[in-house]
């Protein structure tokens, strides 16, 4: 099989992997990159595996006049930027030892050792220049099949990083087969190994959180973590169910991580999932918008459309009902209604308190109108 697509044959990319070659080095596109170009989905970011240091690396680069950043240069690798694209270039590695949160390396001499330390049978399939693919794992048969599986033994893969619980779980929400549940030798493990998330960071857990719920459809996934036990560990409370019953709603809109989270709900998700205050206050919005009675131009008029959306979709979830056929045009008419009145049409009549208790009444009855009342009628 071979690869066959615009950013492989980019000029950058191939002088970089040109230049190593011509060192007398291997050098494959590896991981990422390879997985989602097979199937064709967008390629973010490209990854080199090489067998060459990381110092070598630099040097090559460096002479050919390209700009080489030591990204991560203790553990093998370097960033080379060519023509404004940023390639990071690993050199081949073996884990020498593990605490379950980091690992300790070695460089290694082959691509079949590189592949081994890697979590999924899917992320360790390569390409060369030409986009030839390498399988040294077998790995291209499960990303056909859609099947997430560690490499080697589930178990000795998750106590590497137990990250990779997470991770398992996230992966099949965007690359697993979307009628199949994931692997049962993997699951198994994840659910055998799930207290060691308790030793993961916070913001770890919230990282791998917030891409496994930006899937197009995490219920899936989300639902065989609550089975497994896993989801009670990283939100305590939190009701998947909830979470089958919203999505469906989304009907084709544009997911939106924050808005399942609300439907996941939990103790403190936010406390839990380490979120920016911004998020957390989003978050509380959509929550209380769906547990009060205000309509969805009202929402949308105070806390913008995307809340107002999945608020909404929220307070459907809960009471078993569909969303109104116009439910869009009623968010877009509240997201860009603008109150006409200010405080200085008031001056001289109301200050202080009874200023601000007064806008609010207006308001309140501006709102109530749909938005129609002007200003020459609010203030009459």
């Amino acid at each position: 099989m071979r690869l066959e697509a615009d950013w492989i044959r980019a000029a950058g990319l191939q002088r970089l992997l040109g230049l190593i070659g011509a060192a007398g080095h291997r050098a494959y596109l590896v991981g990422g990159c390879v997985r989602n170009a097979l199937l064709g989905l967008p390629v973010a970011d490209i990854d080199i595996a090489t067998d060459a240091r990381p110092e070598t690396v630099a040097a090559i680069a460096a002479a050919a006049g390209l700009r080489v950043v030591p990204t991560g240069i203790d553990h093998g690798t370097v960033t080379v930027i060519v023509d404004g694209v940023a390639h990071e270039v690993t050199t081949f590695r073996r884990d020498v030892a593990t605490d379950g949160r980091r690992a300790t390396i070695a460089y290694a001499a082959t691509i079949e050792e590189d592949a081994a330390r890697r979590d999924f049978t899917m992320n360790a399939l390569y390409a060369d220049a030409e986009g030839r693919i390498l399988d040294p794992l077998g790995g291209l048969g499960d990303l056909m099949a859609r099947r997430v599986r560690f490499v080697g033994d589930p178990e000795a893969r998750i106590r590497e990083d137990y990250l990779r619980i997470l991770r398992f779980f996230r992966f099949h929400a965007w690359y697993g087969d979307p009628a199949a549940a994931p692997d049962p030798q993997g699951l198994a493990a994840c659910a055998r190994n799930r207290a060691g998330i308790e030793t993961l960071s916070r913001e770890r857990i919230g990282h791998e959180m917030r891409r496994l719920l930006a899937a197009p459809d995490p219920v899936r996934a989300v639902l065989a973590m609550a089975g497994a036990g896993i989801l009670a560990l990283v939100l305590p409370g939190a009701d998947a169910d909830l979470l089958a019953r919203a999505v469906p709603l989304e009907a084709g809109r544009a997911p939106d991580w924050l808005g399942r989270l609300a439907a996941l709900g939990g103790e403190d998700p936010a406390s839990a999932l380490r979120l920016s205050r911004r998020e957390a206050r989003r978050l509380a919005a959509i929550r209380e918008a769906a547990c009060g009675v205000a309509g969805a131009a009202e929402i949308a008029y105070r806390e913008g459309a995307e809340t107002a959306r999945a608020a909404m979709i929220l307070r459907a979830a809960r009471h078993g009902a569909p969303l109104p056929d116009d439910l869009e045009q009623t968010i877009a008419k509240g997201a860009g209604a603008v109150f006409p009145v200010r405080a200085a049409d008031l001056k001289g009549r109301f200050a202080g308190p009874d200023l601000g208790a007064r806008l609010s009444e207006l308001e309140a009855r501006w709102i109530a109108s749909g938005f129609e009342l002007s200003r020459e009628q609010l203030l009459a």
